[in-house]
């Protein structure tokens, strides 16, 4: 498979995607709102962009199956090429008119990731990546911070939207964590935490309730910038386990702090 001329397709099909989502927020309303779940919110937008990227990349790569946000593919799965595909990372800001919000595009070659596109259509920032390549930022190449110490690192999180029960020991890892660094931010869009850290604006992240949609672009991104990225425990699960944590050389330091608190044996 060649990766470079897929890659320049698959830009092309997520930029154009962006400018249709850019677009429907100047004439979006409070009436367009759906809900999946408590606080789980959708819109026709995420739903004709997600139809928009599935028919773009199907042409792009017809062997290939899908694992969508919004389930708007009448293909399912496929046994060795899989676009994950976030068609509004960041929902939230979006129906709230708050400019943060990505398209996150992975393509997974079994269980790896060789392809990652986020797409900002606010700034018109491009965070891109292939398997074994550099990472960039609208063709100029990135790498992540070169902090190696906490105290000077600045951070990125989420809080959750649903699984509160895990909430106490988060706000323990928050409250560590707000003395030791610079301090966090919660912007809204894992993708766009993912790709800061690729380029150096945060030093790590960390969340946990992710979906394979909102980091599989992302974690690629990171890695081919030079950063590195686990679960919470440290392992290589990071697509699918529900939670990660990215960053520069400070990660390892960053694990320690979130050991100590989601793994210190309370029962949640």
């Amino acid at each position: 498979m060649y990766l470079n001329h897929l890659l320049e397709q698959t830009l092309s099909t997520v930029r154009d995607t962006g400018h249709f989502i850019l677009e429907e927020n100047r004439k979006f309303s409070a009436e367009d709102i759906e809900y999946k779940g408590k606080n789980d919110l959708v819109s026709y937008v995420d739903k004709e962009a997600e139809k928009r990227l599935v028919k773009s990349l199907s042409e792009i790569l017809p062997d290939a199956g899908f694992i969508t946000e919004e389930g708007t593919a009448d293909v399912g799965k496929a046994d060795r090429y899989n676009w994950v595909i976030d068609p509004v990372d960041g929902t939230t800001n979006y129906v709230h008119n708050l400019p943060f919000y990505s398209i996150s595009v992975g393509l997974m070659e079994e269980n790896e990731v060789v392809l990652g596109a986020i797409y900002e259509p606010n700034r018109d920032e491009m965070f891109y990546a292939t398997k074994n390549g550099p990472a960039y930022l609208n063709q100029q190449e990135i790498k992540v911070s070169s902090v190696t110490t906490l105290e000077e690192s600045l951070l990125a999180t989420g809080f959750p939207y649903s699984k509160f029960r895990e909430m106490p020991a988060y706000i323990d890892v928050v409250q560590d964590l707000m003395q030791q660094t610079h301090g966090l931010r919660r912007m809204g869009s894992a993708a766009l935490d993912l790709a800061y850290v690729a380029c150096g604006r945060f030093e790590g992240f960390f969340e946990y309730n992710l979906k394979p949609w909102d980091v599989a672009a992302g974690v690629l991104i990171v890695q081919q910038a030079g950063g590195s990225v686990t679960t919470f425990t440290g392992t290589d699960n990071y697509v699918f386990g529900g939670e990660l944590v990215a960053g520069c050389a400070i990660r390892p330091d960053l694990m320690e702090v979130i050991k100590k608190h989601w793994y210190s044996g309370k029962d949640y």
